[in-house]
């Protein structure tokens, strides 16, 4: 009896900053892996102080490894939405800068889709007081946190 090959999806979230964040992600089964890092920015490479600094465009993100046969992009959706607020334009908390808005990064067609089509069914349903103000754009370039930001 063959076994299928695992199929490993990519798609990166930004929700304020990566840490708070990033262990939600790592619970969910069919998670492979979570990365913080950068992404949506102008600057190759940027590092943290720069990012910070508000002045490269990218925002802190987590990169996200996940089998879509274990768990699909709808339930990676349910919790990117519940683990930050989306109405909330360049800031979440305490963070404010466009570095902590509200943004997924897609890397299929399907998550386009799937991501639009979710938000529109949280705006009809009037889930939150304010409009939803999360961008949906695609995953040009990913680029890790320094070591001393994971985990």
């Amino acid at each position: 009896m063959e076994h299928a090959e695992k199929t490993i999806e990519t798609t990166a979230f930004g929700g304020g900053c990566f840490w708070c964040i990033e262990a939600v992600f790592l619970e969910l089964k069919g998670v492979a892996a979570v990365t913080s890092g950068y992404a949506g920015g102008s600057t190759p490479h940027p590092t943290y102080e720069q990012v910070s600094m508000g002045a490269t465009g990218h925002a802190e993100v987590i990169q996200i490894e996940y089998d879509p046969s274990v768990i699909p992009f709808k339930k990676l959706l349910e919790v990117f939405f519940a683990s930050h607020d989306p109405t909330a334009v360049n800031r979440q908390g305490n963070d404010v800068g466009t570095q902590y808005r509200s943004v997924l990064f897609f890397t299929t067609e399907k998550q386009e889709r799937e991501a639009e089509q979710y938000i529109r069914g949280l705006a009809a349903a009037k889930k939150y007081g304010s409009p939803i103000v999360t961008e949906v754009v695609p995953l040009a370039a990913f680029y890790p946190a320094e070591e001393y930001h994971k985990d």
